[in-house]
């Protein structure tokens, strides 16, 4: 082989150590960055009739493996949205207390209860009397704060839909943006290694945000799909997605029912975008919040219904009145009653009204039988309405041998769409504990589910970081083999520079 020969091929390899030094000193450096698959270039070998002729390099390459990537990007959906609805639901647990706890409705609705068995005893004692409405006050501020606390949370969770929806249209734009110059690059034999590392970043935080997959194009441009399969545009001058502020009460609903949709190129796509922090906020404000809202409204409004049939209106709105059920739909006469029922304020004026009753029952087969209040100077000792509420009121039965009205489980909500999710019990005490339940079962769950999403999700990103992430001991040791392959072409380029020295000057001698 000439020394010219060897000469060019040391100069190459040299060239190509420098280019691979550099690219594992662009690895080190991002080694902590989100995100980064670590970058390769591979080598051919280059012969000309049979002689090595040194190498040629081909194009930065990254590590990636696209259906371990696909399926990180699933998992951070799940546990970001599991994250979001847990911290909503912990909220409403601490609000509400746990069973038995002694500051949940089923404790306090219990405190009543023996506060009218007190009474009874004396049923002419002053002090006894405001004991019982202190009770029964201390029970309504209790529903009071549950409904406040379901009701702050679910307008949590519409104003993080808004900002969740202009962060995926901002995370839509960057894709495209990257998409572009990939695909330019791309057409031009260039390494899009970097572009695709920060595409990945993208990738990722649109995937937290919403429930997505990914289709990568042969010409390097990204197709977005929603778990549905509805795609999710990401060229374009104006944002995708649109969705409107509100301020959402007890009666607003979706779909149709003033809660604002989230639309894509004219159509309603809410129904479509599930996973992520959006499909959670979403389902907190749609189905979850709005049934933990309706049972607890159908717990008040039972409460309320059940004493003043026996003749104590004991449980009202503001204006001492209780609303009737039987609508449609079922709910249609009480939606949002948790969030306004107090003690009947007659009875805040007259607390001897919890021994006297202030109605009058007709009496029926069906119902309760007939009661008359106890008069103005009447007896003292009248014990009769405090037995009906202790028999009776709180019992199974509206009258002997009678059961009470089934509290509802169907038809549920302003729309008449959501069901409790528990086949409720007959008597107060029971349906206290069935709404406390049902809530905290919910929250443990979610809490639960978390648990295994994260580990597993924490399993699948060291698999994928296993194949694609920096590995520095790696790294380092292909640096120092690079150096010692440098340190070999200089010494063969030395000997050659050293021969042509030794040739030049027999030549010139």
């Amino acid at each position: 082989m000439s020394m010219n020969a060897t000469l060019a091929i040391s100069s190459s390899e040299i060239g190509n150590i420098n280019s691979q030094l550099a690219l594992i000193s662009h690895n080190i450096a991002n080694a902590g960055t989100p995100d980064y698959a670590a970058e390769q270039v591979d080598q051919t070998s280059l012969t000309t009739g049979g002689v090595g002729m040194g190498a040629a390099e081909g194009v930065v390459q990254r590590a990636v493996n696209l259906q371990m990537q696909a399926g990180v990007f699933t998992q951070n959906g799940t546990v970001a949205g599991l994250q979001t609805q847990q911290a909503a639901l912990q909220q409403i647990d601490a609000a509400q207390g746990a069973v038995a706890s002694g500051t949940d409705i089923g404790s306090l609705l219990g405190a009543m209860q023996d506060a009218f068995s007190t009474l009874q005893t004396a049923p002419d004692n002053q002090t006894q009397q405001q004991a019982v409405v202190a009770s029964a006050q201390a029970l309504a501020s209790q529903i009071n704060t549950v409904s406040d606390a379901i009701g702050t949370q679910r307008q949590t969770a519409q104003n993080a839909v808004v900002s969740d929806v202009g962060q995926v249209n901002s995370t839509l734009a960057t894709l495209g943006t990257l998409s572009d110059r990939i695909m330019q690059t791309q057409a031009q034999g260039i390494s899009t290694a970097d572009l695709q590392n920060q595409r990945d970043a993208a990738m990722d935080t649109l995937s937290q945000l919403v429930g997505v997959q990914y289709l990568q194009q042969p010409n390097g441009d990204l197709q977005v799909m929603t778990q549905s399969g509805t795609s999710l545009p990401i060229h374009g001058t104006s944002p995708p997605l649109s969705t409107a502020a509100a301020t959402l009460g007890a009666t607003i609903y979706a779909p149709g029912g003033g809660v604002p949709a989230i639309m894509l190129d004219g159509q309603d796509v809410t129904g479509q975008l599930t996973g992520g922090t959006l499909g959670a906020n979403i389902q907190l404000r749609d189905t979850t919040l709005p049934t933990q809202q309706a049972n607890l409204d159908e717990f008040s409004q039972t409460l309320a219904s059940r004493f003043a049939a026996q003749g104590l209106t004991l449980f009202s709105d503001a204006d001492g009145n209780v609303a009737s059920g039987g609508g449609t739909p079922a709910q249609a006469g009480y939606v949002g009653f948790a969030s306004e029922i107090q003690v009947n304020p007659a009875v805040i004026t007259t607390p001897a009204a919890v021994r006297d009753g202030n109605a009058t029952v007709a009496g029926s087969s069906s119902g309760a039988t007939a009661f008359t209040p106890n008069p103005t100077g009447g007896a003292a000792g009248f014990t009769t309405l405090i037995n009906r509420v202790l028999t009776y009121a709180l019992g199974s039965d509206v009258q002997a041998g009678v059961a009470q009205p089934a509290p509802n489980v169907t038809g549920l909500g302003p729309s008449g769409t959501l069901g409790a999710g528990y086949a409720a019990a007959t008597d107060l005490a029971g349906l206290a504990t069935d709404v406390v339940s049902a809530t905290a079962a919910q929250s443990s769950t979610v809490t639960s589910q978390l648990s295994t999403a994260q580990g597993l999700q924490q399993t699948l990103q060291a698999q994928l970081a296993s194949g694609s992430s920096v590995n520095l001991d790696q790294q380092m040791s292909q640096m120092i083999v690079l150096q010692n392959a440098y340190g070999a072409n200089a010494r063969v380029m030395a000997a050659v520079q050293a021969m042509w020295t030794q040739l030049s000057q027999a030549v010139t001698t």
